[in-house]
C-alpha cells in the first residue's frame, strides 16, 4: 500500500487543496482530505504537488524521434517515453500508408498490449487516420496512399494496391483498432461509417471538406469522433457551418483538439469547449516524431520527412504536420493560456477520452479507479507519473 500524502488533489468536481491518495494492487482505494496517517502504507512526501489523473492521448503519431510506422518495435519504444510526460496511455496513431506497413504497425499495437512492457505507458487500440479521406483536406497525409471504398472492393483498379487491402488489414487486427478517421463525403463513404461501427470501431471525421448536412448525416450513419477539430476540416461560415458547426452542435460526437497553441489559438480552445462542453472535447498532441527534439531538427511521419518547430512539425515545404508538444505541455496550455480550471484540464486530457474509449475506471482520481496519477510541480512540470500503482517515472 502506498500513500501519496500532503499534495493537491484535483478531482471530477473540484479541488482537494491538502490531501492524500490510496493506493493498493494498483488501484486508488481511498482519497482523503486533509492531512492523514495510513497505517500500513508507505507514505510518499508529494507536499507542495498538485496530483491529477494520467493522460490520456487519442492522437499521437510519436516521440523523442520515434514514429510508430518505424517498424515493428516502434509503438514500444514510444510506449517507453511518453511516462516522462505524463502519459499513462494512449492510442498509436496511424497517417495513411500502403497494406505492408500497416499491417506491422498493427501487429506492433497487438504485441504491446498483450504484455505492457515494466514502466511503460498503456498502449491502448490504434487510431487510424485512414485512406479513407478528401484528397483535398489531406495536409501532411501521404496523397498517394489515399483510396476510396467503392464495393465491390475486388474490381480491378489501377492503383499500386487496392481498399479492400486496407479494410483487410483493419479487419484482420480485431480490437486493436479502436478510431477511424475518414471523410464521409468521399464516394462510398457512409457506407464505410456502417460498415466500420457494425465492427465495433469509433469512426471519426477528419481531413473532411463535408457540407453541414452530410456531417450530420455521417453522424446520424455512426459517426461519433472529430479528428482534430478546426483543423483540416470544412470550417464554420455563417451561411454554410460545415464539419465544425455540426460536430459543435452534437452530443453524440466527441471532439478532439490540438492543445498547442498554434494549431488552434488558447481562445478558440475555450470557446469550443464552452460551447460543446468538457465531457465532449478530448486535449490532444497530435505529437510526431519530432517532439522533444530541439527545434530544426529533422524527423519522419509516414513516409515524409518533418522539421521541428517551436511548437508545431512542418514538411520540408511549410505545410503544418502535426505538433511537437507532449501532453504535459497541452495541460499547461489549457491552465495557462486557455485558461482552463484545473478540473476542466484533468477531464480534456484525461476523463473523456477514458469515457470515449470505454475505459471503465481510468482518467480520474476516484476510489476503485486504476492508480494512474501524475505529480506536478506549481509550475505544472510532470515529477512524477505513477501506472496502476507504480513508479513509471520521475523525470
Amino acid at each position: 500500500m502506498i500513500a501519496l500524502a500532503g499534495g493537491a488533489l484535483v478531482l471530477p468536481d473540484g479541488v482537494v487543496p491538502l490531501g492524500t491518495l490510496v493506493i493498493d494492487e494498483g488501484r486508488i482505494v481511498d482519497v482523503i482530505e486533509g492531512a492523514a496517517t495510513v497505517t500500513g502504507a508507505e507514505v510518499r512526501d508529494v507536499s507542495g504537488h498538485l496530483l491529477v489523473p494520467g493522460f490520456i492521448d487519442v492522437h499521437v503519431h510519436g516521440v523523442a524521434g520515434v514514429d510508430v510506422l518505424d517498424g515493428p518495435d516502434a509503438v514500444a519504444a514510444v510506449a517507453a517515453a511518453l511516462p516522462r510526460y505524463g502519459v499513462t496511455a494512449f492510442c498509436p496513431t496511424s497517417v495513411a500508408c500502403e497494406p505492408e506497413p500497416l499491417r506491422t504497425f498493427l501487429d506492433a499495437v497487438s504485441r504491446a498490449r498483450a504484455s505492457r512492457a515494466p514502466l511503460s505507458a498503456r498502449v491502448l487500440p490504434a487510431h487510424l487516420e485512414s485512406n479513407f479521406i478528401n484528397p483535398a483536406w489531406s495536409g501532411a497525409q501521404p496523397s498517394g496512399c489515399l483510396r476510396v471504398y467503392r464495393p465491390p472492393l475486388d474490381a480491378p483498379v489501377p492503383e499500386t494496391f487496392e481498399a479492400g487491402h486496407i479494410l483487410r488489414a483493419i479487419e484482420d487486427a480485431g480490437p486493436h483498432v479502436g478510431i477511424v478517421t475518414l471523410a464521409p463525403e468521399m464516394p462510398g463513404g457512409l457506407g464505410l461509417v456502417r460498415r466500420l461501427r457494425a465492427d465495433g470501431r469509433i469512426v471519426s471525421i477528419g481531413h473532411s471538406g463535408a457540407t453541414y448536412d452530410e456531417t450530420r448525416q455521417a453522424i446520424e450513419a455512426g459517426v461519433t469522433h472529430a479528428t482534430h477539430l478546426f483543423n483540416r476540416m470544412s470550417p464554420l461560415h455563417h451561411r454554410e457551418p460545415g464539419v465544425v458547426g455540426a460536430v459543435l452542435e452534437s452530443r453524440a460526437v466527441t471532439a478532439e483538439i490540438i492543445c498547442d497553441g498554434v494549431h488552434v489559438h488558447p481562445a478558440l480552445v475555450a470557446l469550443a469547449v464552452s460551447t460543446k462542453g468538457a465531457d465532449r472535447m478530448l486535449a490532444i498532441t497530435d505529437g510526431t516524431a519530432a517532439a522533444t527534439l530541439p527545434i530544426g531538427a529533422r524527423a519522419r511521419l509516414g513516409g515524409h520527412t518533418i522539421r521541428a518547430g517551436r511548437r508545431t512539425a512542418e514538411l520540408e515545404d511549410g505545410t503544418l504536420a502535426g505538433s511537437i508538444i507532449t501532453m504535459d505541455q497541452a495541460f499547461r496550455m489549457l491552465v495557462q493560456e486557455a485558461r482552463m480550471p484545473l478540473p476542466i484540464a484533468a477531464v480534456l486530457c484525461a476523463t473523456t477520452a477514458a469515457n470515449q474509449l470505454g475505459l471503465g475506471g481510468q482518467g480520474r482520481l476516484t476510489p476503485g479507479a486504476r492508480a494512474d496519477v501524475v505529480v506536478l510541480d506549481q509550475q505544472l512540470a510532470v515529477r512524477q507519473t505513477w501506472i496502476d500503482g507504480q513508479l513509471a517515472a520521475e523525470p
